[in-house]
C-alpha cells in the first residue's frame, strides 16, 4: 500500500475464503435448483396423470350434427377406455356438411373420423390428398369398406353410403383402423 492508504497497481487484492469457488460448491447451487424442479415433474407424471391424453367431450358437437339432420350420424361404441376424443369439429359448407372427430387410440396415434355429406368427388381429395387410389377392400363387420392410401404415413378406410361418407384415417396400424371402423354403428 502507498502512504496515502490506495492499493499500488503491483499488489493483487487478497482473496477471501469465500473468493474461491470449488467445483463441489457449483454442483450444490445446482442441486438446490434441480431438485425442486425435479420434484415437480415427478409430482405432475405421477399424481396428475401428466401422460395421460387430454380427453374432449365431443357430446355437443354430436348434438349439432344430429340436429341438422343432413345426414345420419354413427358415433363409435364399444371401444376401450384406452380411446381418447381429441377433437371434434361440425361444419356446414353450401354442398353439404361435415363432421370431425379426432381421437387417439391405445397406442396414442391419431385416428380422424369424418363423415359427411359433401359430394364424395370433392371429400375424399379434400381429406386424402390429390388423386388417392383405392388399394384394396376391408370386409369390416357387415360393411365392405375402400382402403386408401392417404398422406404420407396415412391410410384411410372409406365406406360409401346414400347420403353420407364415412372416412377412417389414421396412421394407425390397420387393425385398429379396422376396430374403430367396427365400433361404428
Amino acid at each position: 500500500m502507498g502512504n496515502n492508504g490506495e492499493v499500488s497497481s503491483t499488489e493483487a487484492p487478497a482473496l477471501g475464503k469465500r473468493g474461491e469457488r470449488r467445483p463441489r460448491d457449483m454442483a450444490l447451487s445446482l442441486a438446490v435448483l434441480l431438485v425442486p424442479i425435479a420434484l415437480g415433474i415427478f409430482f405432475y407424471q405421477f399424481f396428475l396423470d401428466g401422460n395421460k391424453p387430454v380427453t374432449y367431450d365431443a357430446r355437443p358437437t354430436l348434438e349439432s350434427a344430429r340436429a341438422a339432420a343432413l345426414f345420419p350420424v354413427s358415433e363409435p361404441q364399444g371401444l376401450s377406455d384406452d380411446w381418447h376424443v381429441q377433437s371434434a369439429t361440425f361444419k356446414r359448407e353450401s354442398t353439404g356438411a361435415t363432421l370431425r372427430l379426432g381421437y387417439s387410440d391405445p397406442d396414442a396415434s391419431p385416428v380422424l373420423l369424418v363423415e359427411s355429406s359433401v359430394p364424395t368427388a370433392t371429400l375424399i381429395p379434400a381429406e386424402l390428398g390429390e388423386n388417392p387410389q383405392a388399394t384394396a377392400t376391408v370386409r369390416v363387420g357387415a360393411r365392405a369398406w375402400q382402403q386408401y392410401d392417404g398422406r404420407p404415413g396415412e391410410t384411410a378406410l372409406v365406406l360409401l353410403e346414400k347420403g353420407r361418407t364415412i372416412l377412417v384415417i389414421g396412421s394407425a396400424k390397420s387393425d385398429e383402423l379396422e376396430k374403430f371402423a367396427a365400433a361404428l354403428p
